[in-house]
Protein backbone atom coordinates (compact mmCIF):
# COMPACT_ATOMS: atom_id res chain seq x y z
CA UNK A 1 0.00 0.00 0.00
CA UNK A 2 1.27 3.60 -0.35
CA UNK A 3 1.97 5.78 2.21
CA UNK A 4 0.47 9.38 2.28
CA UNK A 5 3.48 11.07 1.77
CA UNK A 6 3.92 8.68 -1.42
CA UNK A 7 0.44 9.56 -3.01
CA UNK A 8 0.73 13.60 -2.06
CA UNK A 9 0.86 14.23 -5.59
CA UNK A 10 -1.63 12.05 -6.74
CA UNK A 11 -4.77 13.03 -4.35
CA UNK A 12 -4.71 16.85 -4.23
CA UNK A 13 -5.44 16.77 -8.24
CA UNK A 14 -5.64 14.24 -10.71
CA UNK A 15 -4.12 14.11 -14.03
CA UNK A 16 -0.43 13.35 -12.45
CA UNK A 17 0.88 10.95 -14.94
CA UNK A 18 4.19 12.22 -14.12
CA UNK A 19 4.01 11.19 -10.67
CA UNK A 20 2.15 7.92 -11.35
CA UNK A 21 5.08 6.95 -13.86
CA UNK A 22 7.97 7.72 -11.24
CA UNK A 23 6.07 6.08 -8.63
CA UNK A 24 5.22 2.66 -10.82
CA UNK A 25 7.77 2.64 -13.07
CA UNK A 26 7.31 -1.14 -14.40
CA UNK A 27 3.80 -0.17 -15.17
CA UNK A 28 3.10 -0.75 -19.19
CA UNK A 29 3.14 2.51 -21.34
CA UNK A 30 1.24 4.46 -22.37
CA UNK A 31 -0.75 5.44 -19.08
CA UNK A 32 -4.70 5.41 -19.35
CA UNK A 33 -5.15 8.23 -17.10
CA UNK A 34 -9.09 7.68 -15.43
CA UNK A 35 -8.07 10.37 -12.86
CA UNK A 36 -10.01 13.19 -13.46
CA UNK A 37 -12.77 14.07 -14.23
CA UNK A 38 -12.06 15.81 -18.47
CA UNK A 39 -13.79 14.51 -21.23
CA UNK A 40 -11.16 11.73 -23.06
CA UNK A 41 -12.89 12.62 -26.39
CA UNK A 42 -12.23 16.48 -26.96
CA UNK A 43 -13.80 18.67 -28.95
CA UNK A 44 -11.48 19.78 -32.07
CA UNK A 45 -11.62 22.98 -33.95
CA UNK A 46 -12.09 22.99 -37.82
CA UNK A 47 -8.73 22.08 -40.00
CA UNK A 48 -6.41 24.97 -41.15
CA UNK A 49 -8.33 27.09 -38.68
CA UNK A 50 -5.17 29.47 -37.82
CA UNK A 51 -4.71 31.87 -34.69
CA UNK A 52 -2.36 34.69 -34.40
CA UNK A 53 -0.36 34.42 -31.05
CA UNK A 54 1.46 37.75 -32.23
CA UNK A 55 -1.35 40.23 -31.80
CA UNK A 56 -3.09 40.63 -28.18
CA UNK A 57 -6.22 39.23 -27.92
CA UNK A 58 -9.17 40.92 -29.46
CA UNK A 59 -11.10 42.65 -27.13
CA UNK A 60 -14.61 42.57 -29.67
CA UNK A 61 -13.29 38.56 -29.57
CA UNK A 62 -13.59 38.45 -25.89
CA UNK A 63 -17.23 40.05 -25.93
CA UNK A 64 -18.04 37.92 -28.94
CA UNK A 65 -16.76 34.66 -26.64
CA UNK A 66 -19.01 36.01 -23.67
CA UNK A 67 -21.44 36.28 -25.76
CA UNK A 68 -21.45 32.76 -27.35
CA UNK A 69 -21.14 31.49 -23.44
CA UNK A 70 -24.00 32.92 -22.49
CA UNK A 71 -26.05 31.81 -24.94
CA UNK A 72 -25.10 28.29 -23.99
CA UNK A 73 -25.75 29.05 -20.33
CA UNK A 74 -28.99 30.51 -21.24
CA UNK A 75 -28.15 34.06 -19.29
CA UNK A 76 -27.56 37.53 -20.17
CA UNK A 77 -24.42 38.12 -22.13
CA UNK A 78 -23.92 41.25 -19.44
CA UNK A 79 -23.72 38.71 -16.55
CA UNK A 80 -20.99 36.61 -18.24
CA UNK A 81 -17.02 37.02 -17.65
CA UNK A 82 -14.50 35.06 -19.40
CA UNK A 83 -11.63 33.88 -17.01
CA UNK A 84 -8.64 31.80 -17.48
CA UNK A 85 -10.00 28.89 -15.76
CA UNK A 86 -12.74 28.77 -13.30
CA UNK A 87 -10.44 27.58 -10.48
CA UNK A 88 -8.45 31.28 -10.61
CA UNK A 89 -11.94 32.52 -10.61
CA UNK A 90 -13.07 30.61 -7.36
CA UNK A 91 -9.51 31.98 -5.57
CA UNK A 92 -10.33 35.63 -6.86
CA UNK A 93 -14.04 35.98 -5.39
CA UNK A 94 -13.49 34.29 -2.38
CA UNK A 95 -10.62 36.67 -1.90
CA UNK A 96 -11.38 39.71 -3.08
CA UNK A 97 -14.99 40.21 -4.34
CA UNK A 98 -18.03 37.97 -2.09
CA UNK A 99 -18.86 38.39 1.51
CA UNK A 100 -16.77 36.10 4.10
CA UNK A 101 -17.17 34.32 5.76
CA UNK A 102 -16.66 31.33 3.66
CA UNK A 103 -18.59 28.60 4.24
CA UNK A 104 -18.10 25.33 2.05
CA UNK A 105 -19.85 22.26 1.94
CA UNK A 106 -16.86 19.06 2.61
CA UNK A 107 -15.83 16.87 1.21
CA UNK A 108 -15.64 18.52 -2.19
CA UNK A 109 -12.90 20.27 -4.44
CA UNK A 110 -9.43 20.70 -3.06
CA UNK A 111 -9.91 24.46 -3.76
CA UNK A 112 -13.10 24.79 -2.30
CA UNK A 113 -10.95 23.47 1.23
CA UNK A 114 -8.44 26.16 -0.03
CA UNK A 115 -10.54 28.97 -0.06
CA UNK A 116 -13.00 28.47 2.44
CA UNK A 117 -13.11 30.07 6.06
CA UNK A 118 -15.05 26.99 7.90
CA UNK A 119 -16.48 23.52 6.47
CA UNK A 120 -19.71 21.73 7.01
CA UNK A 121 -20.50 18.27 6.45
CA UNK A 122 -21.77 18.07 2.87
CA UNK A 123 -25.39 16.22 4.51
CA UNK A 124 -26.13 19.21 6.24
CA UNK A 125 -29.65 21.14 5.72
CA UNK A 126 -28.55 23.71 3.10
CA UNK A 127 -30.96 26.56 4.70
CA UNK A 128 -29.57 26.20 8.14
CA UNK A 129 -25.79 26.56 6.94
CA UNK A 130 -25.25 30.25 7.69
CA UNK A 131 -26.84 33.60 8.18
CA UNK A 132 -24.49 35.60 6.47
CA UNK A 133 -21.05 35.56 3.96
CA UNK A 134 -20.93 32.96 1.26
CA UNK A 135 -22.15 29.69 1.03
CA UNK A 136 -20.01 27.58 -1.12
CA UNK A 137 -20.89 24.57 -3.19
CA UNK A 138 -20.69 22.32 -6.21
CA UNK A 139 -23.08 21.35 -8.58
CA UNK A 140 -22.55 18.65 -9.02
CA UNK A 141 -20.32 17.56 -6.44
CA UNK A 142 -17.10 16.04 -6.99
CA UNK A 143 -15.70 13.62 -6.09
CA UNK A 144 -19.24 11.92 -5.27
CA UNK A 145 -21.77 13.21 -8.24
CA UNK A 146 -24.24 14.23 -5.61
CA UNK A 147 -26.82 17.04 -7.21
CA UNK A 148 -28.80 19.51 -5.28
CA UNK A 149 -32.28 20.48 -6.43
CA UNK A 150 -31.02 23.96 -8.59
CA UNK A 151 -34.82 25.12 -7.46
CA UNK A 152 -34.20 24.72 -3.82
CA UNK A 153 -30.35 26.18 -4.04
CA UNK A 154 -32.04 29.18 -5.74
CA UNK A 155 -34.14 29.89 -2.79
CA UNK A 156 -30.85 29.79 -0.80
CA UNK A 157 -29.55 33.23 -1.55
CA UNK A 158 -31.21 36.49 0.02
CA UNK A 159 -29.90 39.56 2.19
CA UNK A 160 -26.17 39.19 3.74
CA UNK A 161 -26.06 35.39 2.39
CA UNK A 162 -24.43 35.36 -1.13
CA UNK A 163 -24.25 31.75 -3.25
CA UNK A 164 -21.08 30.64 -5.51
CA UNK A 165 -22.14 27.60 -7.25
CA UNK A 166 -19.21 26.00 -8.71
CA UNK A 167 -21.29 24.15 -11.70
CA UNK A 168 -17.56 23.33 -13.54
CA UNK A 169 -19.15 19.91 -15.05
CA UNK A 170 -23.21 21.04 -15.04
CA UNK A 171 -22.27 21.31 -19.09
CA UNK A 172 -22.65 17.88 -19.16
CA UNK A 173 -26.06 17.64 -16.92
CA UNK A 174 -27.42 20.98 -17.97
CA UNK A 175 -30.64 20.21 -16.39
CA UNK A 176 -28.94 20.09 -12.70
CA UNK A 177 -27.97 24.14 -13.18
CA UNK A 178 -29.11 27.00 -10.82
CA UNK A 179 -29.05 29.79 -13.64
CA UNK A 180 -32.40 28.92 -15.02
CA UNK A 181 -33.87 29.98 -11.48
CA UNK A 182 -32.01 33.05 -10.54
CA UNK A 183 -33.50 36.51 -11.39
CA UNK A 184 -30.39 38.48 -12.74
CA UNK A 185 -29.65 40.63 -9.06
CA UNK A 186 -29.95 37.50 -6.68
CA UNK A 187 -26.95 37.33 -4.73
CA UNK A 188 -25.56 34.18 -6.51
CA UNK A 189 -22.30 33.63 -8.37
CA UNK A 190 -22.23 30.27 -10.44
CA UNK A 191 -18.97 29.55 -12.08
CA UNK A 192 -18.03 27.27 -15.35
CA UNK A 193 -15.82 25.59 -16.57
CA UNK A 194 -14.38 24.83 -20.42
CA UNK A 195 -12.23 22.21 -20.11
CA UNK A 196 -13.91 19.51 -17.99
CA UNK A 197 -16.79 18.97 -20.85
CA UNK A 198 -15.32 19.92 -24.06
CA UNK A 199 -11.91 18.22 -23.04
CA UNK A 200 -9.54 21.04 -23.25
CA UNK A 201 -8.28 21.58 -19.71
CA UNK A 202 -5.00 23.11 -21.12
CA UNK A 203 -6.51 26.22 -22.81
CA UNK A 204 -7.59 27.10 -19.42
CA UNK A 205 -10.67 28.94 -19.68
CA UNK A 206 -13.89 29.25 -17.63
CA UNK A 207 -16.41 31.98 -16.36
CA UNK A 208 -17.91 33.69 -14.30
CA UNK A 209 -21.87 34.40 -14.08
CA UNK A 210 -22.99 37.19 -11.89
CA UNK A 211 -24.94 40.02 -10.76
CA UNK A 212 -23.25 43.25 -12.45
CA UNK A 213 -22.13 44.74 -9.39
CA UNK A 214 -20.03 41.55 -9.08
CA UNK A 215 -19.41 41.54 -13.31
CA UNK A 216 -18.19 45.23 -12.59
CA UNK A 217 -15.58 44.26 -9.54
CA UNK A 218 -13.88 41.40 -11.66
CA UNK A 219 -13.91 43.32 -15.09
CA UNK A 220 -11.76 46.25 -12.76
CA UNK A 221 -9.62 43.36 -11.47
CA UNK A 222 -8.55 41.36 -14.86
CA UNK A 223 -7.88 44.33 -17.49
CA UNK A 224 -8.26 43.83 -21.20
CA UNK A 225 -6.70 40.78 -21.84
CA UNK A 226 -7.59 38.11 -19.32
CA UNK A 227 -7.71 35.04 -21.49
CA UNK A 228 -5.93 33.87 -24.40
CA UNK A 229 -6.37 34.42 -28.68
CA UNK A 230 -6.41 30.49 -28.71
CA UNK A 231 -9.26 30.49 -25.51
CA UNK A 232 -11.28 33.22 -27.23
CA UNK A 233 -11.19 31.60 -30.87
CA UNK A 234 -11.73 27.41 -29.85
CA UNK A 235 -14.51 28.89 -26.76
CA UNK A 236 -16.67 31.00 -29.10
CA UNK A 237 -16.78 27.90 -31.68
CA UNK A 238 -17.17 25.39 -29.61
CA UNK A 239 -20.03 26.88 -27.65
CA UNK A 240 -21.30 27.49 -30.93
CA UNK A 241 -21.45 23.79 -32.17
CA UNK A 242 -24.67 22.31 -31.22
CA UNK A 243 -24.19 19.23 -33.01
CA UNK A 244 -21.39 18.12 -30.83
CA UNK A 245 -22.75 19.45 -27.91
CA UNK A 246 -25.75 17.63 -28.15
CA UNK A 247 -23.55 14.37 -29.30
CA UNK A 248 -21.23 14.47 -26.22
CA UNK A 249 -24.12 14.64 -23.95
CA UNK A 250 -25.61 11.19 -25.64
CA UNK A 251 -21.78 9.42 -25.53
CA UNK A 252 -21.49 10.62 -22.21
CA UNK A 253 -24.34 9.10 -21.04
CA UNK A 254 -23.96 5.85 -23.12
CA UNK A 255 -20.31 5.56 -21.85
CA UNK A 256 -21.23 6.43 -17.94
CA UNK A 257 -23.65 3.53 -18.40
CA UNK A 258 -20.91 0.98 -19.47
CA UNK A 259 -18.72 1.94 -16.88
CA UNK A 260 -21.21 1.09 -14.07
CA UNK A 261 -21.66 -1.84 -15.57
CA UNK A 262 -18.27 -3.12 -15.52
CA UNK A 263 -17.63 -2.03 -11.96
CA UNK A 264 -20.64 -3.66 -10.83
CA UNK A 265 -19.45 -6.94 -12.64
CA UNK A 266 -16.32 -6.92 -9.96
CA UNK A 267 -18.23 -5.95 -7.01
CA UNK A 268 -17.87 -2.56 -7.41
CA UNK A 269 -20.53 0.16 -6.67
CA UNK A 270 -20.30 3.52 -8.45
CA UNK A 271 -22.15 6.63 -7.02
CA UNK A 272 -22.74 9.66 -8.97
CA UNK A 273 -25.17 11.47 -11.26
CA UNK A 274 -22.12 13.19 -13.39
CA UNK A 275 -21.53 11.27 -16.75
CA UNK A 276 -17.88 12.39 -16.61
CA UNK A 277 -16.69 9.91 -13.62
CA UNK A 278 -17.86 7.64 -10.87
CA UNK A 279 -17.03 7.24 -7.36
CA UNK A 280 -16.12 4.01 -5.53
CA UNK A 281 -16.46 3.14 -2.00
CA UNK A 282 -15.20 -0.01 -0.93
CA UNK A 283 -12.78 -1.38 2.02
CA UNK A 284 -9.91 -2.13 -0.36
CA UNK A 285 -9.80 1.01 -2.45
CA UNK A 286 -6.17 1.39 -1.64
CA UNK A 287 -5.77 -2.28 -3.46
CA UNK A 288 -7.80 -2.07 -6.07
CA UNK A 289 -5.65 1.67 -6.87
CA UNK A 290 -2.19 -0.54 -6.33
CA UNK A 291 -3.48 -3.25 -8.85
CA UNK A 292 -4.64 -0.74 -11.74
CA UNK A 293 -1.74 1.22 -11.65
CA UNK A 294 0.72 -1.30 -12.21
CA UNK A 295 -1.43 -2.12 -15.10
CA UNK A 296 -0.86 1.33 -16.05
CA UNK A 297 -4.42 2.70 -15.31
CA UNK A 298 -4.11 6.04 -13.02
CA UNK A 299 -7.19 6.47 -11.21
CA UNK A 300 -8.25 8.92 -8.17
CA UNK A 301 -7.58 8.06 -4.82
CA UNK A 302 -8.23 10.23 -1.81
CA UNK A 303 -6.37 10.39 1.34
CA UNK A 304 -9.10 11.41 3.74
CA UNK A 305 -11.11 8.67 2.69
CA UNK A 306 -8.96 5.79 1.61
CA UNK A 307 -12.16 4.00 1.21
CA UNK A 308 -12.71 5.88 -1.83
CA UNK A 309 -11.58 5.74 -5.68
CA UNK A 310 -12.60 7.51 -8.19
CA UNK A 311 -12.80 6.51 -11.93
CA UNK A 312 -12.99 8.93 -14.87
CA UNK A 313 -15.28 7.77 -17.85
CA UNK A 314 -12.83 5.99 -20.24
CA UNK A 315 -13.09 7.51 -24.11
CA UNK A 316 -13.09 4.54 -26.26
CA UNK A 317 -13.26 0.96 -26.53
CA UNK A 318 -9.66 0.02 -26.26
CA UNK A 319 -9.96 2.28 -23.08
CA UNK A 320 -12.83 -0.02 -21.73
CA UNK A 321 -11.35 -3.46 -22.58
CA UNK A 322 -8.03 -2.37 -21.03
CA UNK A 323 -9.92 -1.13 -17.89
CA UNK A 324 -11.85 -4.76 -17.82
CA UNK A 325 -8.37 -6.91 -18.36
CA UNK A 326 -7.33 -5.18 -15.46
CA UNK A 327 -10.24 -5.21 -13.28
CA UNK A 328 -10.21 -9.24 -13.87
CA UNK A 329 -6.54 -9.21 -12.88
Amino acid sequence: MMTQAETSALVHHGGRIDAAARRYPAAPRPWLDLSTGINPCPWSPAEGEAIDHGALPPVDGLRALEASAARHFAVEAERVVAMPGSELALRLLAHAILPRPITALWPSYGTHRDIADRHIAIDTPLGSAQAAGTLLLAQPNNPDGRLHDPVALSSLAHGDRWLLVDEAFADATPDCSVLPHLAPDAPVVVTRSFGKFFGLAGVRLGFVIAPLPVVGRLRALLGDWPVTTQAIAWGSAAYADRDWIEATRRDLRDRAARLDAMLARHGLAPRGCCPLFRLVEDHDAQGWFERLAGAGILTRPFAERPDRLRFGVPGDAAAFERLERALRG
